[in-house]
């Protein structure tokens, strides 16, 4: 099939599945890529390490002038994600957090604080979701009428074919027609931003900035310096950086085209197998994407245009089952990109490195219990913060995937909620135990249980010891 009549046919079903012109055409692009033999790779060779950057910590302390730039900010959260990886088929944002609360309140709660201390109606506030989340999440958002502009709250994400790897043709599996399709990544927010109508919108309003982050980071708040900082600089787009630790070597990190010098996000699927060990090393490639993007809306307008309403982001060919579930089933590609790819696409990005603190993403149910201890705690503007007495160190929690790692688990064995971590470096858990209320771990703490029984834990304090259950 040549590739006139291949686009055709991709674009056939595309627009008979209601996907809007922008994500065809950035969909067509990465198929051409495709079928040029690009894959995406990025090694050693055409980048080098990124050796310094400012840091949010340097920023001088904001004033009351600096609270008008809210007026031109719009926050946007990505809220396409079911948390499948802890066995739920909900909206992961919807998972309670503290007490009663979700990821879901904390957020609607920061924007209405800001609201209440600029005295306007800004920041703007939207969720990008995907037709998985979409109503369970209005739905459950309508406790805050006042939160979205004219009722509207957000814009969904798209979904693409999934390819053959032979012909670069859509996928074919009659038996569910539903699995033909995939999310694209989150890179396909731009398209999805501007074939919705909402980029026009927001700079109609006369919304310059926006700041852009995951739904299931409640780190990623707005802070005034960062946003005073966009403002001043005048870059284009901004990524917030973290230093990587062991915990982070196979995540993707920044590093700088040797070609033109323009930072880029490489990921795990671009570094070629050979390379994985260069990859790996933190001391080389020091930093890492939080995903808390800071984007100049005209300037993204100009881009788009630019390139017919798409962005030429970085490849990434991931090679799947048709049927995740049937091992059997054809082999496909599913093409994404990275919202974070974008800092090579413009001239004026930078990047800058902020605190740990801003980055805490919920993957698993360990993260999920180190929210939900009291080694985090509310602020007065809603935002879920390390303690004070931990100083930026959040302990390291280590649970038995084999019986913690599903959310029914998990909360079966912790049914009065987590235990005091306060003072806890370290927390382990081996085997099935069920904790009772008032167990305080201090130190470095383990549990562990070599028997098929659930064994309990009783209330009381452990300090610097492996109890053996």
């Amino acid at each position: 099939m040549n590739a006139e009549l291949l686009d055709a046919r991709i674009s056939a079903k595309m627009r008979a599945g209601g996907v809007p012109q922008p994500t065809i055409t950035a969909f067509l692009g990465a198929v051409h890529k495709l079928m040029a033999g690009e894959r995406g790779m990025l090694p050693e060779s055409a980048i080098e390490a990124v050796p310094a950057l400012p840091r949010l910590v340097d920023l001088p302390q904001t004033g009351a002038a600096d609270v008008g730039l809210l007026k031109s900010l719009v926050v946007i959260k990505l809220n396409g994600g079911l948390g499948t990886g802890m066995g739920l088929d909900r909206t992961k944002s919807l998972l309670p957090v503290k007490g009663e609360d979700t990821f879901l309140d904390f957020i609607a709660r920061q924007i209405l604080h800001m609201r209440r201390v600029a005295g306007c109606a800004e920041p703007a506030f939207y969720l990008m979701n995907s037709f998985t989340t979409q109503k369970e999440t209005l739905e459950y958002l309508a406790k805050y009428p006042t939160l979205g502009e004219g009722g509207s709250i957000d814009f969904v994400q798209n979904v693409v074919p999934k390819i053959d790897p032979q012909t670069f043709a859509p996928a074919s599996w009659p038996a569910q027609p539903q699995l033909e399709w995939c999310p694209p990544g989150h890179g396909d927010f731009y398209p999805s931003i501007l074939g919705c109508g909402l980029l026009e919108r927001l700079l109609s309003r006369g919304i310059k900035y926006a700041f852009v982050s995951n739904a299931d980071n409640l780190g990623a708040t707005v802070d005034l310096r960062l946003l005073r900082y966009f403002a001043q600089t005048g870059l284009s787009f901004l990524m917030e950086v973290a230093e990587r630790t062991a915990a982070d070597r196979k995540g993707g990190h920044l590093a700088r085209r040797r070609s033109n010098g323009r930072l880029l996000l490489r990921e795990s699927a671009q570094c070629p197998k050979e390379e994985e060990a260069q990859f790996q090393d933190i001391q080389r490639h020091r930093l890492f994407n939080t995903n808390n993007l800071w984007i100049r809306l005209d300037r993204l307008k100009t881009e788009l245009d630019r390139n017919g309403g798409a962005m030429p982001l970085a490849l990434i060919a991931n090679v799947k089952n048709v049927d995740p579930q049937n091992p059997a089933s054809p082999k496909v590609l599913q093409l994404e990109s990275a919202m974070g790819a974008a800092i090579e696409c413009f001239e004026q990005a930078d990047a800058i490195i902020v605190p740990r603190s801003r980055f805490g993403p919920v993957k698993t149910t360990a993260d999920l219990l180190a929210l939900r201890s009291d080694v985090y705690q509310v602020t007065p503007d809603f935002r879920l913060v390390l303690a004070e007495s931990r100083q930026g160190r959040p302990p390291l929690v280590d649970l038995d995937p084999q019986h913690y790692k599903m959310l029914a688990d998990f909360d079966a064995l912790f049914p009065h909620g987590a235990p005091s971590l306060l003072e806890c470096q370290e927390f382990k858990v081996t085997g099935r135990a069920s904790f009772a209320a008032g167990v305080v771990c201090q130190g470095k703490v383990g549990f562990c249980n070599r028997s098929p029984e659930t064994k309990a834990v009783p209330a009381g304090t452990y300090r610097d010891t492996c109890v053996q259950l």
